[in-house]
């Protein structure tokens, strides 16, 4: 089975936004998530909880994958 993988992240500092492509009868439907990465010792993790300072990052992250899924659907049609 292969592992689905994002169409497009914005990354800024430790914040992700993910973007993801499904495709539906209507064309191609796109959803983000957020999350924010650290490290646990040598491991990385993620987490969807955000901090006050987590709080600016995850505006702008969410306002770029925003635009990005506004120039994809210009794209498709």
């Amino acid at each position: 089975m292969e592992i689905q993988k994002p169409v497009h992240e914005v990354r800024l500092g430790r914040i992700k936004a993910a973007i993801w492509a499904n495709e539906s009868e209507r064309g191609t439907r796109y959803n983000v998530t957020v999350s924010r990465i650290y490290k646990d010792g040598d491991e990385w993790k993620s987490s969807e909880s955000f901090g006050r300072d987590d709080i600016p990052l995850v505006i702008k992250a969410l306002d770029r994958a925003h635009d990005f899924m506004l120039d994809a659907g210009k794209n498709e049609g």
